[in-house]
C-alpha cells in the first residue's frame, strides 16, 4: 500500500493516526520461525544485503509478514539516505561484510499483513497496529516506533524538530491494499522532492566525469516528460557509480522529447533507473528549479513514478 502526497488541511476530525516518515527504503518481511526474507517494491530479494535485520527473526513471537522502511542512521542520530545508498546495492557477500558495521541499518516497522498464516489485510489500521505491538517488540536493529495520536500540525513540529522528512497520515479505520497508492495514505513532506526517471548524463569539460545527470517524470497519462538537468549534490563517489550505472543503458536517441538546446552533448540512456531529487520549485514549463541530487531508489521501477 502506498502513500499519496497531501496536505494538513486534508486531515481533519479524529480519525487519523499520524506517523513519522522515514527517508529510506521500502520492504516487506517475512518470518519462517528464525529465518527472515526481505523483498523491495519491485520484487527484488535483498535479504542479502541487510544481514543485521535477522534480528527480526529472533524477535517475533510468531510467523509474520511485516511492512517497513530501511534506514541509516547518520552521526546526527537521524536517518540519512545519502548513507543508506553505501549499502543498498551492495550483493557480494565481501562488501556487505566490509560495511556492516561501518554503515548499519535500521528496520522501521509500521504495518502487520499476515500472522501464523493469517490473512490481516482485512483488518483495520487500528487492529493491525495494536496486534504488531502484542506480536513484535522492538529490538536494536528492528524498531516499531509509535504513532504519534495528532493533531498533524502536532506531528509535523515533532518530525522537524527530529529532523525527519515529515508524517505519513493513515485513516484508522482503513485497511490494506496491498500495491495500491490509496488516499487512505497522505505523505506530507517538509521539503519538497521527487522521484524522477534518468534519461542521460551530461560529461564534465574533461569529457570523462559526470557534470549533470538528465531526467523526466512521467505525466498523467505515463508519458515521459523531460524535467531538466541535475547537476549538484553528486560527490566524487557518487559520479563515478551513477557513469557506471548508466553505461551498460546507453543509446543513440534521447528516450523523449527534449529541447534543441539540450540535444547536443549528454549520453543518452534507456529509461530505466529511478533516482530522486530536491528541488526549490517547478517552473510553468515543468524544469526543476534548483534540484539537488539525493540519490538513486532501486526500490521503484519508472512505470510507478507520478509527480508528488
Amino acid at each position: 500500500m502506498l502513500a499519496t502526497a497531501g496536505t494538513l488541511g486534508l486531515m481533519t476530525g479524529e480519525g487519523w493516526a499520524y506517523e513519522m516518515k522515514w527517508d529510506g527504503i521500502r520492504v516487506l518481511a517475512r518470518t519462517t520461525g528464525r529465518s527472515v526474507r526481505l523483498t523491495g517494491r519491485t520484487g527484488r530479494d535483498v535479504t542479502a544485503t541487510y544481514p543485521e535485520l535477522s534480528e527480526l527473526g529472533t524477535l517475533a513471537r510468531q510467523d509474520l509478514v511485516v511492512d517497513g522502511e530501511v534506514v541509516a542512521i547518520g552521526r546526527a542520530g537521524r536517518p540519512d539516505f545519502g548513507l543508506l545508498q553505501v549499502r543498498m546495492n551492495l550483493t557480494g557477500a565481501g562488501d556487505v561484510n566490509r560495511l556492516y558495521e561501518e554503515v548499519p541499518v535500521s528496520l522501521m516497522v509500521f504495518d502487520l499483513l499476515e500472522a501464523s498464516g493469517r490473512d490481516l489485510t482485512a483488518a483495520t489500521y487500528d487492529e493491525r497496529r495494536e496486534l504488531l505491538g502484542h506480536l513484535l517488540p522492538s529490538g536494536h536493529h528492528v524498531l516499531v516506533p509509535p504513532a504519534h495520536p495528532g493533531p498533524a500540525t502536532a506531528a509535523m513540529a515533532v518530525s522537524a524538530g527530529l529532523g525527519l522528512e515529515g508524517i505519513v497520515a493513515k485513516r484508522r479505520r482503513s485497511t490494506y491494499r496491498p500495491g495500491v497508492r490509496s488516499t487512505d495514505w497522505l505523505k506530507i513532506k517538509h521539503l519538497r522532492s521527487q522521484e524522477v526517471v534518468v534519461i542521460g548524463w551530461r560529461p564534465g569539460a574533461d569529457g570523462r566525469d559526470l557534470a549533470a545527470v538528465l531526467t523526466a517524470v512521467p505525466d498523467s497519462a505515463g508519458r515521459l516528460v523531460y524535467t531538466g538537468r541535475v547537476g549538484s549534490g553528486f560527490g566524487a563517489r557518487a559520479r563515478q557509480e551513477a557513469i557506471a550505472l548508466l553505461g551498460p543503458l546507453a543509446r543513440e536517441d534521447p528516450p523523449v522529447e527534449v529541447p534543441d538546446s539540450e540535444r547536443a552533448g549528454p549520453h543518452w540512456v534507456e529509461p530505466r533507473l529511478v533516482a530522486e531529487v530536491r528541488y526549490g520549485e517547478v517552473t510553468a514549463t515543468g524544469r526543476f528549479r534548483h534540484p539537488v541530487w539525493r540519490g538513486w531508489r532501486p526500490d521503484r521501477a519508472p512505470e510507478e513514478i507520478r509527480w508528488e
